[in-house]
């Protein structure tokens, strides 16, 4: 009906006019597919439907196969595509190795999964040389993963392209364990994301670990080896089994204490009870305004799931490069 109302009043308007009117009417059909679909700044969902078309299908083998195998190479993904979109965009940075470059970093040491991204990187170059980014493949790499945790799949729109630039020095605005509520919302809305997208997006630490030395300052105070007073009392012992005072600071905890390999609500319910590990973390329970929407995504796992989607889709469309911007690496840890 849209149409046919356009056309009538085509009818009766000047070539110049008609020429306004047709633009408007393609930018509206524009706008709706936008509402129908997922549009990102230059990616959309389907972009390789006709250059690579098993181009999803090939990431999702590949990370099933490694799951398999490695089940924590789920949340290591998950944290990979998280650090790549918070240094210079999601442009598949994270991925170039060598001196200096952004895998350096002191925050990415312990980074993992990048052989399941090269696994894929390998095969799709056999499929289709020269037509899928490495950033694509990492964005897509995560959202498998959460499928693979039980929790909900989505649509991903691609066709990045992947950044010339990885630096070390680059890496210096990543979120921390001692952020505050308000320290955390400034990192978040520097790139257009609010706070519910903070607390989603925190929330997958619902699968995943921490070193110890993240956290041992809350389960051994310097005065008297006493814990956080705001810490449920009964679950410091357990902590303390796992990250002896003077252990391995680089022993790995759950995150999500119970249930640290499935994909659900269990890190909101131990937010509630005193058991949020990180310090960043805990302050979400804290703060009334972050509290509500933790308590929202507590009481219903689709919300969270659904808010989850929509906020991975948010930040995989941070800095994104797509058109003549970027290359299509022919591995992903080197630059063409």
């Amino acid at each position: 009906n849209l149409i046919l109302r356009y056309r009538g009043v085509i009818s009766n308007k000047t070539q110049k006019e008609n020429m306004c009117l047709v633009g408007s009417l393609f930018s509206f059909i524009v706008f709706l597919s936008c509402i129908i679909a997922v549009c990102g700044q230059g990616t959309r969902i389907g972009f390789y439907s006709t250059t690579c078309p098993d181009a999803e299908t090939i990431v999702r083998t590949t990370v099933t196969s490694h799951f398999g195998s490695d089940p924590k190479i789920a949340p290591g993904l998950l944290r990979m595509h998280f650090h790549d979109c918070f240094v210079q965009g999601c442009d598949g940075s994270v991925l170039i190795s060598g001196p200096n470059t952004e895998r350096t970093a002191g925050a990415n040491l312990n980074l993992r999964g990048f052989e399941v991204i090269d696994d894929a990187k390998t095969q799709l170059e056999a499929a289709c040389p020269g037509v899928v980014s490495c950033a694509d493949i990492l964005t897509l790499a995560a959202r498998d993963s959460i499928a693979l945790t039980k929790g909900q799949s989505w649509q991903v729109p691609t066709g990045r392209r992947d950044g010339r630039v990885s630096l070390a020095t680059n890496v210096n605005n990543l979120p921390s364990p001692s952020d505050s509520v308000v320290v955390q919302q400034r990192k978040f809305a520097a790139f257009r994301l609010n706070t519910r997208d903070l607390v989603a997006l925190v929330g997958g630490h619902t699968i995943g670990t921490a070193a110890c030395g993240f956290f041992m300052n809350r389960i051994f105070n310097t005065t008297g080896n006493r814990a956080d007073p705001t810490m449920d009392q009964t679950f410091v012992p357990d902590l303390q089994r796992l990250c002896p005072l003077n252990g391995d600071a680089s022993t790995r905890v759950d995150l999500d204490f119970g249930s640290g390999n499935t994909f659900d609500t269990s890190f909101f319910n131990n937010l509630s009870r005193g058991r949020g590990i990180l310090q960043s973390d805990h302050l979400l329970w804290t703060n009334p305004t972050t509290r509500t929407i933790v308590q929202e995504f507590l009481a219903s796992k689709d919300s969270f799931n659904a808010q989850f989607a929509r906020s991975m889709v948010r930040m995989s469309n941070i800095g994104v490069k797509t058109g003549a911007n970027g290359e299509i690496r022919r591995v992903c840890s080197a630059v063409n």
